[in-house]
């Protein structure tokens, strides 16, 4: 009897792997989303748990803000560049079972420019003039004009397809295409989401991801020493990071961004309606020691864009330091020492530790920041809301080459320029990419030159995960975290 017991354990053990490859993750993030449809608003947390998780877009970018087919297996453009026929992936199910096709994309695009969008970015959308459907796999788009970036920006969070069924509960209960499915949001906590077993496209290899929200940077640190979390992509104490790199269960990894760190000026409030203002308060902020004192991660700038990408020109000594130069400025502006101003921060780090810095370096000039700190939902609703009411706030703008903030007919700088305007203009319909560039720079020169915001400095994308993970972006080119392409090894 013992000799077939043991005989049975044997063959039990031979036919069990030894080495169940882990298969569920748990991702930290610092924001939690204001609600869950990527075409639901500008903040980028929804696209951090969304974007190629559990929605899709015809095309996509890769970590190079290249677009390639995703939906739209392919397309052709017409000579005068107004054309763009789209061969769409067939056989593509919504999660709820409900069909992808042509209606699919003339519904997402007419909704987007909709009287009720709250599409954080329905400029991307107004040159359409038409999208028809000669067939359920073919879309045909029309342009009103020529737009060379209409691809890139197809293939951003706020052009994702939306299923009529669904789109009107998809900010607390998000249906997509991807390969991962909405499983439950429990607020204040976590989002959880499930592999989607019928997607079209290749498998992940996770079964189940979790995004968990902490909001403070010391809890998040902590997380990630007891191992609670896998993964936190965007790590928001860089005070941490030396301990956490001599800990072999951690992988740290600095790259590059598309995030913007500003100081934002309310345009339409006086004094800062005024140039000589805004640009005293650039001359007294010593961007340099402010990345110091946050960590040193990012890189100095003096103009709406980031090094790395091809258009970038470096601007950021056009207002070096220089305190004398700065209550110059002032003075002749009639603002007087003492001027009191209020800084209204959201939670991140960059913002409130951010403001305490520069707080005291605009105290050397004559001008008092009084600091209010407030909540995200706060700032949303009242800083980058209709009722713009601030004086200046400290925020990361993390979208791509979007030059186009500053052209709009509302956005919470209240920045309203026809010379920059005009050039926008120019840029959009540029198809060639030379002429791209170069319209580019000139619209980085007019922002440096009336600092309608402060340009701070690009920030580093610092991510820590655990050593076993692969496939976690290094860069962030635009907000997301593509669970899809992650995986777990011995």
């Amino acid at each position: 009897m013992k000799r077939l017991l043991t005989a049975t354990l044997i063959a039990a053990a031979l036919s069990t792997p030894a080495y169940a490859a882990k298969d569920t993750i748990t991702v930290g993030m610092q924001l939690e989303p204001p609600n869950l449809d990527p075409t639901g608003g500008a903040a980028a947390a929804i696209r951090e748990v969304n974007y190629l998780n559990i929605f899709e877009g015809l095309t996509r970018v890769d970590e190079n803000l290249n677009p390639h087919p995703l939906l739209a297996e392919s397309w052709t453009i017409s000579a005068d560049g107004l054309t763009y026929t789209f061969k769409l992936k067939t056989g593509v199910k919504f999660h709820d079972g409900a069909a992808f096709d042509c209606s699919v994309v003339k519904f997402t695009y007419e909704r987007a420019v909709g009287p009720d969008s709250t599409n954080g970015q329905k400029g991307y959308f107004e040159p359409i003039a038409k999208t028809e459907c000669p067939d359920p796999a073919t879309a045909v788009i029309t342009l009103k004009r020529p737009t060379g970036r209409f691809l890139f920006a197809m293939g951003l969070s706020d052009s994702v397809m939306i299923s009529p069924a669904t789109a009107a509960t998809n900010k607390a209960t998000p249906v997509g295409t991807g390969p991962f499915r909405f499983s439950r949001w429990v607020k204040g906590d976590r989002v959880e989401m499930l592999r989607n077993d019928s997607y079209w496209g290749a498998k992940p290899a996770l079964k189940m991801v979790t995004f968990r929200f902490i909001s403070d940077p010391t809890a998040a640190a902590a997380a990630v020493m007891a191992g609670d979390l896998d993964a936190f992509p965007n790590f928001p104490a860089p005070e941490t990071l030396d301990q956490i790199r001599a800990d072999k269960r951690f992988t740290v990894a600095i790259g590059t961004s598309s995030g913007k760190i500003v100081l934002s000026l309310n345009n339409a409030r006086a004094p800062f309606d005024d140039v000589r203002v805004r640009r005293a308060l650039a001359h007294a902020i010593d961007r340099k020691s402010l990345i110091d004192a946050l960590g040193g991660g990012g890189t100095p700038i003096g103009s709406h864009y980031v090094p790395g990408d091809a258009a970038y020109i470096d601007l950021s000594n056009t207002y070096p330091y220089d305190p004398a130069k700065a209550r110059a400025l002032l003075a002749e502006a009639g603002v007087k020492p003492g001027f009191v101003m209020t800084l209204r921060l959201p939670p991140p780090a960059y913002a409130r530790r951010g403001g305490e810095v520069i707080a005291a370096m605009l105290e050397q000039v004559g001008i008092t920041a009084k600091i209010e700190n407030i909540e995200w939902a706060q700032w949303l609703d009242q800083v980058f809301g209709k009722s713009t009411n601030f004086d200046a706030t400290i925020v990361a703008h993390v979208e791509a080459r979007d030059l186009d903030v500053f052209a709009r007919d509302f956005y919470y700088f209240n920045y309203k320029n026809t010379e920059y305007r005009a050039i926008y203009a120019k840029y959009i319909e540029a198809a060639d990419p030379a002429a791209q560039i170069a319209l580019a720079q000139q619209l980085q020169r007019k922002l440096a030159e009336d600092q309608p915001a402060v340009f701070l400095y690009a920030g580093a994308k610092t991510g820590v995960w655990n050593s076993k993970l692969r496939g976690l972006w290094i860069n962030g080119p635009i907000p997301a975290n593509h669970m899809a392409v992650v995986s777990w090894v011995d």
